[in-house]
């Protein structure tokens, strides 16, 4: 048994009623989020586009807040779910700050860690989460990722999908189906229009410039197999038309990521640990 959840962004369409459901189920206090709907935009007016991703806890197998947590109130279940256990909780914030995905937060009411727990509750009593039940596109789909006969087994291996940060070797059992690098990496979208490289005229990268000029010069076919058998040189590979759409597909993300700005989103948690943690730590190597 590994419960996970795939967000198929192909059917999202931004309605908030997973957090909606979510804050119901788990009285979750005005101001923070155990399951939060990003809202990108890629394009100008009239051709511009808004797209939509849902974000919370990534439920991962070797996740990191478990592994810091001093209390063990953060534990993997047998069954996959990361769950925590408010009673245990000091709320050092450890667990907030080694989250690659930012999913915890620190409950205003209890001064304890939080975050989505995949609705275990329901889980232990044979119901689907509440996000799940309520979607009305059947975006969230969640299941037993080992159970090769299920819906989300099925999705995630037929299906083109992503997972947020895979680098950072989490193993996440999240997964994005039709994700981009826009809406999983909170670093390639623009905040407004005072960024870093904000004068680069369109794309990101090595040869963005010279790729959309040369786009823009309807040499699309020239352009990708010059860069292909530039990669596959490179690469001591044959060039085949696998490797030019590849290489396409790679000019498309880095010309949109220029164009994409980030229009809701949860916001910025601030400095986690203020004087305290640093204080404690020198006091106990005094101590010790």
């Amino acid at each position: 048994m590994n419960y996970g959840f795939v967000i198929d962004n192909r059917m999202c369409i931004g309605c908030h009623a997973c957090t909606v459901a979510c804050k119901s189920e788990h009285d979750v206090p005005i101001g923070v989020n155990r399951t939060h709907v990003k809202y990108i935009e890629k394009g100008e007016f009239p051709n511009n586009t808004r797209e939509f991703s849902v974000h919370r806890c990534n439920h991962c197998a070797d996740a990191p807040c478990v592994e810091i947590c001093p209390t063990t109130a953060l534990h993997n279940r047998a069954d996959g779910i990361v769950d925590f256990d408010n009673d245990r909780c000091i709320g050092c914030k450890s667990c907030m700050q080694a989250c690659p995905y930012d999913a915890l937060y620190i409950d205003p009411e209890t001064n304890t860690a939080a975050k989505c727990n995949y609705c275990a509750h329901k889980i232990d009593g044979g119901y689907e989460p509440a996000c799940v039940v309520v979607c009305p596109v059947e975006a969230i789909i969640s299941g037993d990722l080992d159970d090769t006969n299920s819906k989300i087994a099925q999705l995630v291996a037929n299906e083109d999908t992503m997972t947020r940060k895979p680098e950072k070797m989490t193993d996440p059992n999240l997964y994005y189906v039709n994700g981009t690098n826009e809406m999983l990496d909170p670093n390639a979208t623009e905040k407004d229009g005072k960024y870093l490289w904000s004068e680069q005229s369109a794309g990101v990268g090595h040869y963005a410039k010279y790729a959309d000029k040369r786009l823009a010069d309807s040499d699309t076919e020239n352009l990708l197999v010059q860069l292909a058998m530039e990669n596959s040189a490179r690469a001591g590979k044959p060039i085949d038309q696998r490797a030019i759409d590849n290489v396409a597909k790679e000019i498309q993300q880095e010309v949109d990521s220029a164009k994409a700005r980030r229009v809701y989103d949860s916001p910025s948690k601030g400095v986690l640990w203020g004087w305290e943690v640093p204080a404690y730590v020198w006091t106990k190597a005094i101590a010790t």
